[in-house]
């Protein structure tokens, strides 16, 4: 039997109530990945995008900003360019003004034109599959960088955002010291061939039941599950 199915059987809907508490790092590590199987087994990915290059956009459009409303300023944007060749010769103030309402408007929009420009001059106009060369690009970080890699190229990746940093350090998996330190930390729980579906599915999870407000470490199932005799909430670094 396999070390995630060991300890608490093969199925279960509600492996909280019927089996016994997951102790070490690892057995919880398991008990996530088939709890999160069972509740997301083909979770979507919320950023609306048509090619490797409109869902480069939107991700970098995500900083600081909910998916919902940059999938209701994508349409727009992408009506002035869905290209880099269109984005690149489109008005900076045009772009601007779609973009405005994500926040950062100016610097998103400067961002977007001169990647536009990079790919064109780079990389023959297309998003190269590359983890280096995308950090390279204007307003392209590492974790934006990681989600392109994982959701365009499929390529195994372990983005961290907000919510997987904050959950990752609620149940055991992660000091928290860092962004880049939870990333290393679960690149060493989880299997590279899960980790891209995984890191939707944490985002869901952490959006649906361990929300920043609703849960603090005591409320949500895979937190009881976890850690069944915690009484006082979690202190979680900020990512």
């Amino acid at each position: 039997m396999s070390t995630s199915a060991a300890w608490w059987g093969a199925s279960s809907t509600a492996p909280s109530r019927r089996f016994h508490t997951p102790v070490t790092k690892q057995e919880r590590a398991a008990f996530v990945l088939k709890r999160l199987a069972e509740l997301y087994p083909n979770p979507p990915i919320p950023l609306d995008h048509a090619d490797a290059f409109t869902l480069l956009i939107a991700v970098l459009l995500s900083a600081q900003c909910t998916d919902v409303r940059v999938n209701q300023v994508t349409p727009a944007l992408f009506r002035l360019g869905r290209t880099p060749a269109a984005l690149a010769a489109a008005p900076l103030d045009e772009i601007e003004s779609i973009v405005r309402p994500c926040g950062l408007g100016p610097q998103k929009a400067k961002a977007i034109k001169q990647l536009s420009g990079i790919l064109l001059a780079e990389h023959q106009g297309h998003v190269p599959a590359s983890l280096e060369a995308l950090e390279r690009l204007p307003g392209v970080g590492h974790k934006t960088a990681q989600v392109v890699m994982a959701q365009a190229f499929e390529i195994p990746s372990f983005p961290v955002d907000t919510h997987i940093h904050r959950l990752a350090q609620r149940w055991g998996l992660t000091s928290g010291q860092s962004v880049l330190q939870t990333e290393r930390d679960l690149k060493k729980l989880f299997p590279e061939d899960a980790r891209n579906k995984l890191h939707l599915q944490i985002i869901y999870y952490g959006r649906e039941y361990c929300t920043a407000r609703g849960c603090d470490g005591t409320v949500c199932e895979i937190c009881r599950t976890c850690f069944p005799n915690r009484r006082s909430p979690v202190s979680t670094r900020k990512a």
